[in-house]
């Protein structure tokens, strides 16, 4: 066993975030990943830290039910039915998937969203400052990201003019299109769009785009499942495309860049949403809160495959560099 997933059992039985050790009527918190367990331990553990630095660390305090779809969307709803019979007090949901099956599902408990596109968009609340339901929580101000991702791409590759944008079928997909859209129109740049859901129509796209050449590829999309993850980034090495990725994981399994919101962050912060309601706090009044820190990770070893050098530039700000 890997020396962090040790500490973070060792971290789990001390501090008893569990059914069996909780003193009688402990508030129960449910969460709700898209992912496995194991690919996501880094946010259950954020969150859990975040706990901690709140108070949250007597044992038999807090009670946290987690649940996985194993990048199986289809089982969130009943995920989501699992945790309220089990009598949660607040539900914590990773991504937007995992959001609106919680919010299907309850009117009434509060929910605290981690990482969602645009939650106005997608009806989960009625504005940023004024949720005016039972979610509220930390969204992913895309807009942003999604112009930043575009300038690294202009740094990396002098004269840069046509994009192909990856895309799952997401619940937001719509109005992250109209963003990239209008930042790519605004940068100049011509856009490939390309929705791509299913290994075999990965497989379709990037032959597609050897009879129709774009300078790079922006994957708007992800984490996606580890298998479509390997088979994005041996098709762009194929290729020999340059890809800039919305999740670090994409690098660390040997993508080029990636630039995305620090999840670690999004999801300590998450604890204090979580507090605030426990003690009272109504999340229909609870403004939503946007990304304060980014991470830019950088595949030396791609670079140097795809014969990039990366500018000193990215070099300077980069968070983390691979290979």
């Amino acid at each position: 066993m890997k020396r962090r997933g040790f500490l973070w059992l060792a971290a789990a039985a001390a501090i008893a975030w569990n059914p069996a050790a909780a003193a009688v009527g402990a508030p129960r918190i449910g969460f709700i990943g898209i992912g496995s367990r194991a690919e996501n331990l880094n946010l259950f553990e954020a969150l859990r830290g975040g706990l901690r630095a709140l108070g949250w660390i007597d044992p038999g305090k807090l009670v946290i039910l987690d649940r996985w779809a194993e990048a199986r969307t289809e089982r969130l709803p009943g995920l989501a039915a699992e945790l309220i019979a089990a009598g949660v007090d607040v539900l914590v949901t990773a991504g937007t998937a995992a959001t609106l099956a919680a919010a299907s599902a309850t009117a009434t408990i509060p929910i605290v969203m981690v990482g969602v596109g645009d939650p106005v968009a997608l009806g989960v609340v009625n504005s940023l400052d004024q949720p005016g339901g039972n979610a509220t929580g930390l969204s992913l101000n895309s807009r942003g990201l999604i112009a930043e991702r575009l300038r690294l791409l202009q740094q990396l590759i002098p004269g840069l003019h046509r994009v192909a944008v990856i895309l799952r079928n997401d619940p937001d997909l719509e109005q992250k299109l109209w963003d990239i859209r209008r930042i790519a129109h605004e940068m100049g740049l011509a856009l490939l769009e390309i929705e791509a859901t299913t290994g075999l129509a990965l497989n379709l796209t990037f032959t597609r785009l050897r009879n129709d050449p774009c300078d790079a590829i922006y994957v708007a999309s992800g984490p996606l499942g580890p298998a479509k993850r390997s088979q994005i980034i041996a098709l762009a090495a194929e290729a020999r495309l340059p890809v800039i990725y919305s999740y670090r994981t994409f690098v660390e399994g040997g993508g080029l860049i990636s630039l995305a919101a620090d999840d670690n962050e999004l999801f300590r912060r998450a604890a204090d949403f979580v507090t605030h309601i426990l003690n009272g706090a109504n999340p229909a009044g609870m403004p939503i809160q946007q990304p304060i820190k980014s991470e830019l990770v950088v595949n030396l070893n791609a670079a140097k495959a795809l014969g990039l050098v990366v500018p000193p530039a990215i070099l300077a700000r980069v968070d983390e560099v691979v290979g």
